[in-house]
């Protein structure tokens, strides 16, 4: 290494930022994390700096710095955006003693600005020494995806505890506890929401000055999104992270599964139409004894599981044995399909009405009608509908649909082998099998409101 990562103590010591526009307004961002006292060099002030200054949580001094401002300060930091006057105020600082940062000159820096994920008190800095900033954003994001918003929160809470526990659990078990405690029942509930319960737990813990054993374990119906793992939430992120068996669809992509623990398992329990491997009663039945045996459970559904997901069947089998259960929304498939397109599920003045629909139901249950779904002013979104297609056709043209109605067709929404059509109702069924077009796919019929209106003034005057 060329540089060596430290964090340094801020509080009541000064900053000194020479410039006075946008560069250096992002460097101040930064350092208003901290306890810093802030000192702004400049002749003028962009509003957002000027504002600081107003309010008192920063000095201004109106011109270039001068020997004496950097005396004793922390650090420094440049962005004149001028080469003599960046060169003349590094030279101020290092003259001073005080590591300084200049803007797009790394090589007049002592001191790189890194990528920073803020959870305070926990806080992880990325550098790449000035050479790749956009590297470490990247992988700041990478970071950002895999804790929680609040994660921070928890650790400030185990550091006011740390005392209790030195006091109460024997140092053998110290290090067990706190394992259990980031690793366990209450960051899992922490994560959730459950902030008071988690840290109830944490305190009871401490005060019996003991270790809990196994726990009550937990379900998580997640929804995986629509393939891209990139389009997962960081909720499901979180929970792929925290998981300790993974229960997953066939639709779910395998790069998604790259983001679980390492050590968790994975069991397939893939299932398609018309060909079930793992009937429903199996899943609900190996998902809630996981939980029993006090493992983080995740059912990995592809999309989002309250959307022809059979989420109700879960939720109801984990509550019957007193389980918790929650679920992670996903991007359903019809969002990213439509959004793939370039195209909004709705569109003012032609699509006001958003259905989503099934073109396959319940073994013995009868076909939606899916010409009354199909009324002016209403996009139509069908889910497993290809095998479907010909009676969907049918369905609409008989309640009246125009045959020069839109109908689109995206197949394996997001990923690397998408596939879409568009053409028309009365076209559909043909060009789709010329295509070559199969499921997963979803179908869209846009009835434009301005054109059913145009076509039933044309057929009253005929």
């Amino acid at each position: 290494m060329k540089t060596f990562p430290m964090f340094l103590k801020m509080e009541n010591r000064r900053v000194v930022f020479v410039g006075g526009d946008e560069e250096a307004a992002r460097k101040v961002r930064l350092i208003l994390r901290t306890e810093a006292e802030i000192l702004i060099c400049a002749e003028v002030l962009d509003a957002e700096l000027a504002a600081l200054v107003a309010s008192g949580r920063a000095a201004h001094h109106p011109g270039a710095p001068v020997a004496h401002h950097f005396a004793g300060a922390a650090l420094a930091f440049v962005a004149t955006g001028d080469e003599a006057s960046d060169t003349a105020a590094a030279d101020l600082a290092r003259a001073a003693g005080v590591p300084v940062n200049v803007v797009d000159r790394p090589e007049l820096c002592d001191a790189f600005t890194p990528s920073i994920v803020d959870r305070d008190p926990l806080v992880i800095a990325i550098g790449t020494e000035g050479t790749a900033p956009v590297l470490a954003r990247q992988v700041r994001t990478r970071l950002e995806e895999m804790l929680e918003p609040r994660l921070g929160h928890l650790a400030a809470l185990a550091g006011r505890m740390r005392g209790l526990v030195e006091q109460t659990v024997p140092k053998e078990n110290r290090r067990r506890f706190w394992a259990w405690a980031f690793n366990g029942s209450p960051r899992a509930l922490h994560a959730r929401g459950a902030e008071a319960e988690a840290a109830r737990l944490l305190k009871d813990a401490a005060l019996a000055g003991h270790v809990p054993d196994g726990g009550r374990g937990s379900i998580a119906l997640v929804g995986a999104g629509p393939g891209a793992r990139d389009l997962l939430t960081l909720r499901a992120v979180q929970r792929l992270q925290e998981a300790d068996v993974i229960f997953y669809d066939r639709l779910v992509d395998p790069e998604v599964l790259d983001l679980a623990r390492r050590d968790a398992d994975r069991v397939f329990v893939g299932k398609e139409v018309g060909a079930h491997a793992w009937p429903q009663d199996r899943i609900n039945g190996v998902i809630v004894a996981a939980a029993r045996r006090g493992q983080r459970v995740v059912r990995l559904k592809s999309g989002d599981p309250g959307i022809f997901g059979r989420a109700s069947e879960e939720l109801e089998a984990a509550r019957a044995e007193g389980i918790p259960v929650e679920i992670v929304p996903g991007i359903t498939a019809a969002s990213a399909a439509s959004a793939s397109m370039g195209r909004p599920l709705t569109e003012r003045g032609a699509t006001d009405r958003l259905v989503i629909a099934t073109g396959t139901c319940r073994p013995g249950d009868a076909d939606p009608d899916w010409g009354a779904l199909a009324t002016p002013g209403t996009t139509l979104a069908l889910y497993m509908a290809m095998g479907k297609l010909g009676p969907i056709v049918r369905s609409m043209t008989a309640a009246g649909v125009e045959p020069g109605t839109e109908v689109s067709i995206v197949s394996e929404a997001s990923s690397p082998r998408q596939q879409s059509l568009t053409t028309t109702l009365g076209r559909v069924v043909e060009e789709a099998a010329a295509a070559g077009l199969a499921a997963p796919a979803i179908i869209f019929v846009r009835r434009d409101k301005r054109a059913a209106a145009q076509g039933a003034a044309t057929r009253a005057v005929a």
